[in-house]
């Protein structure tokens, strides 16, 4: 019986061992000034990327220091994701635009991926997570 027991703890610990999740460092770069947050939103897929905040399946915020923020995302599965960051300066929780919908504060999204007419694509943002901790550089653009 004892050495039932001792090989279902095992079994337990060794499982949940194995099924550890991963962190994402995202390191931000490009910031103007120091007001405000950064905003960080992480999509698994291309629905809502990278302009709805609701779409995605998870968020943080960074402080801003000497023009750069680390944000890090813990115990994020693998799989495939995008990042969008939003440089909220005037710290209301969101990207402001203009009236034809143009960022008025920076924006950035994983691989620095450049839009064409429009935000960048999910497909030249993406990229795979799949070891323990992934570090992806974003630089801010202002438009």
């Amino acid at each position: 019986m004892k050495s039932r027991i001792l090989t279902y703890l095992l079994c337990i610990i060794s499982f949940v061992a194995y099924s550890q999740n991963s962190e994402i460092v995202v390191n931000v770069s490009g910031l103007r000034t120091e007001k405000g947050k950064c905003l960080l939103y992480l999509y698994s897929n291309k629905k809502g990327f990278p302009t709805d905040a609701d779409k995605a399946i998870n968020s943080a915020t960074g402080t801003i220091l000497n023009g750069k923020s680390t944000i890090i995302l813990k115990d994020v599965t693998d799989g495939e994701y995008a990042i969008a960051v939003v440089h909220d300066e005037n710290d209301n929780g969101a990207l402001d635009t203009n009236f034809l919908g143009m960022p008025k504060e920076g924006v950035g999204v994983s691989n620095n991926a450049k839009g064409f007419f429009g935000p960048p694509s999910y497909d030249d943002s993406k990229f795979r997570l799949n070891k323990k901790s992934l570090t992806a550089n974003i630089t801010i653009k202002y438009l």
